[in-house]
């Protein structure tokens, strides 16, 4: 199971029972903020896409959207998400849990800067029904990014 993946994880960082594990779904954006009584901008969502033919996931901050320009920009090709059937195959982790920890040893992460104007975040924990609160520093040590990207657009105001 994906949660003990990530557990086991954290548990080499000694924060295993930072793991929130919640009674109702946080499969989605507006489930997880309901579930965990948080602003929906507050999840940070984790997307996977396929680039080169490899998996990467980028994760956002939860009222951002791709922007197709921006994207093709970064990684120099058309955003093709990773189709619902492959994700856990690709990336370690089934649609609802997908996060940047315990990925796939191939799989690259990304954060996004629509995440930098808060001072904590939610990400998935590797279940459709876990999460884990993180600051910033937390979140870019425990996920290990190659880099903080620009790719997202509907998170600032005028947009």
């Amino acid at each position: 199971m994906s949660i003990t993946k990530v557990k086991d994880y954290f548990k080499s960082f000694g924060v295993e029972d930072k793991v929130i594990e919640l009674d109702q779904s946080s499969a989605t954006v507006e489930l997880a903020a309901e579930a965990i009584g948080c602003d929906p901008e507050r999840i940070a969502k984790t997307l996977s896409f396929l680039v080169d033919g490899k998996g990467i996931v980028v994760v956002v901050a939860g009222d951002a959207k791709i922007d197709n320009r921006k994207y093709r920009e970064e990684f120099h090709e058309k955003a093709k998400m990773i189709p619902a059937e492959e994700v856990e195959t690709i990336v370690g982790h089934a649609p609802g849990g997908v996060c940047p920890f315990a990925i796939n040893e191939d799989v690259e992460v990304y954060l996004d800067i629509s995440l930098k104007r808060f001072s904590t975040v939610y990400p998935a924990a590797g279940s459709g029904n876990s999460a884990i609160k993180l600051n910033l520093m937390e979140l870019e040590k425990y996920s290990n990014p190659r880099k903080w990207v620009d790719v997202c657009k509907c998170w600032i105001e005028n947009q």
